[in-house]
């Protein structure tokens, strides 16, 4: 529902150099004084924002889930989510504050003055609609030009984010289009009616990094070429360090830092900001990756003083009851923090360590071998070869649809349609799991993408992880509880979530349950399917630091399916390389990342954002 307009707007004085995102005048948009808040208990979502999107410029906006991300990106259209409300503050774009608009007025703003492009292109785009009818529809509700004209526009929309206008392509429902075509598609859509503010919401979560390079240099382009404002609403720090001119760090529904990206990326003021940076991984070298301790905390639950002291570093009695106000530390540079100024230096080198070294012994537990995989009468992959040894992490890399989730399922069982050779410790595994033993069952165990769908929500979380004990006689009754309560300390959990259900956890948490319900297997390998895809950085890092754990600590092997070539670096101690269902490079990741043969992985790793 829309936003209901606040009263005692504050007035642009209030809008000083001193504020967390001022910019400069002549802008695109500009937030002063924003708070939207819960409805009924009057409990902040997020507070005392201060933004401004200059035109052309584009700023990132970054944070862990809950920090309020989405919330201001959703504002600067005048809206709120169901149960919460704008109460405060103004949202001027291009000259016009939408919060002091009727309901008609800012309805002709949005799509035309201020555009959306959401996570899921799946929800911009009507799925019984053809593609080319989408756009022409939407110059006809804005009434611009004659058919002839529509239909050009939307043919030169197309081409301008590297997609074909033709009749064909026109002539396509959304679901016969790839994941990276439909967001460009989505991103033509909205700049199709020339908004002099964008707000880009996650839109490249979940893409290949080639598709994601294309996606992201499309709106850099187009953000420069017809001098759009755009704000990119993001947990991915180093999509920001390629993308954005400016970045705003938000913590608890507040912008804690905010500044130009060099000097956020060189000279971080807020501790916040720097945990951050410490858990992204680097393409140019391993990391010891770790989380943030804690959690953000919600509406309701923040702290007094600092929002972040009770889960920072550097925090003093002070900091618990004095709440900072925002400082300049540098040009258009600002902070919330009471001791910025004393923080030891900080380096985004911190946390280097050495990669797994080709000469390291091997003993090889898990043996694939001429794999060929079928769907119906079509061969997805070729001949794909693989041996794991035992405490290794071998990782699968390469575009959608190169076949790396496909060669993981019938590895683990979840696929009948393969012809090959799979041993595990010299015993060759039958090809669907219904056909193995138990024994064989338990020995390989898999990680699926999304928490969400992998965990039963009518279950409690004992009950989830207590369930493979049982199947596979492990141990039942108090043992296996005893059990599941040691599991959960293993994945930094506890037993204070055993009575829960999955409906009470985060993402971060649930995929940590399914660790833990993996682990209750007592496996020799574990499939990991895109598992910290859509996590937060800082919860990537620990899940990542666990796995680690895991490996060193238990002797487990890992088969590692992923996109993300950074995180490659830091977790894996060998890769294989996949196109179109073929294995086209292979080796000890130091070799593969630092002497790449191929072109494909060449491609690949160029086309991986990096911080440095």
């Amino acid at each position: 529902m829309p936003a209901t307009a606040a009263e005692g707007a504050p007035s642009d004085d209030q809008h000083g150099p001193d504020r967390p995102g001022s910019h400069g005048a002549g802008t695109g948009a500009r937030v002063t004084d924003l708070r939207v808040a819960l409805t009924g208990s009057g409990i902040d979502v997020v507070d005392d924002i201060d933004l401004v999107l200059e035109p052309g410029e584009i700023v990132g906006l970054v944070g862990e889930s809950g920090s309020g991300k989405t919330t201001v990106g959703t504002a600067l259209l005048a809206y709120s989510r169901a149960g919460a409300r704008i109460t405060q503050g103004a949202v001027d774009i291009d000259g016009h504050d939408l919060l002091r608009l009727d309901l008609g007025a800012v309805r002709a703003m949005r799509g035309r003055r201020v555009a959306y492009v959401p996570q899921d292109p799946g929800a911009a785009l009507n799925p019984a609609i053809r593609i080319g009818r989408q756009m022409v529809e939407l110059l006809e509700l804005a009434k611009e030009g004659s058919a002839a004209d529509r239909l050009a526009r939307a043919r030169a929309g197309l081409a301008e984010v590297g997609l074909p206008g033709d009749e064909e392509f026109l002539a396509r429902y959304p679901h016969q289009l790839s994941g990276g075509q439909v967001q460009r598609v989505a991103l033509a859509m909205a700049f199709l009616p020339r908004p002099k503010v964008l707000v880009l919401d996650e839109p490249t979560t979940g893409l290949d990094v080639t598709t994601q390079n294309l996606v992201l240099r499309t709106v850099k382009d187009l953000c420069a070429a017809h001098d759009v404002a755009a704000l990119y609403v993001t947990h991915d720090l180093a999509v920001v360090a390629n993308l954005a001119d400016r970045v705003a760090v938000m913590y608890a529904g507040r912008i804690a830092e905010i500044g130009p990206r060099e000097e956020i990326f060189a000279r971080p003021a807020h501790p916040y900001t720097r945990a951050l940076l410490d858990a992204i991984p680097h393409l140019s070298s391993a990391r010891a990756l770790a989380g943030i301790p804690g959690s953000t905390p919600g509406p309701g639950r923040r702290p007094q003083g600092c929002r972040f002291h009770d889960r920072c570093a550097y925090a003093t009695d002070e900091c618990a009851r004095v709440d900072p106000p925002p400082e300049t530390v540098g040009p258009a540079h600002v902070v919330r923090c009471l001791h910025h100024a004393e923080l030891p230096p900080w380096s985004i080198d911190t946390g280097d360590i050495a990669d797994t070294a080709p000469s390291a012994q091997r003993d090889v537990v898990l043996r694939v071998e001429h794999l060929d995989v079928f769907y119906g009468r079509t061969q997805v992959v070729f001949d794909v070869n693989v041996d794991l040894a035992r405490a290794e992490v071998l990782a699968f890399v390469g575009e959608s649809g190169s076949g790396k989730t496909t060669t993981a399922r019938a590895i683990g069982g979840l696929s009948r349609q393969w012809t090959g050779r799979v041993e595990l410790g010299g015993h060759e595994l039958a090809r669907g799991a219904r056909g193995r033993s138990a024994a064989d069952r338990k020995r390989i165990q898999y990680i699926f993408q999304n928490p969400y769908l992998s965990l039963n929500p009518r279950l409690t979380i004992e009950q989830i992880v207590t369930r493979p004990m049982e199947l596979f006689g492990i141990a039942k009754g108090k043992a296996a509880t005893d059990r599941a309560v040691e599991l959960l300390d293993a994945v930094a959990l506890g037993p204070t979530v055993l009575t829960y259900r999955t409906n009470r956890l985060s993402g971060g948490e649930r995929q940590r349950v399914a660790i833990a319900r993996a682990l209750a297997a007592e496996p020799d390998v574990l499939v990991c399917d895109e598992i910290t895809s859509a996590l937060d950085v800082s919860v990537q890092g620990s899940i990542v630091a666990l796995l680690d754990r895991l490996k060193r600590e238990r002797g487990i092997s890992m088969l590692f399916v992923t996109h993300n070539l950074a995180l490659v670096r830091s977790i894996a101690d060998r890769v294989q390389v996949l196109q179109r269902g073929r294995v086209v490079e292979q080796g000890f990741v130091v070799e593969v990342m630092e002497n790449p043969q191929e072109d494909y992985t060449k491609t690949l790793l160029a086309n991986t954002p990096t911080l440095r």
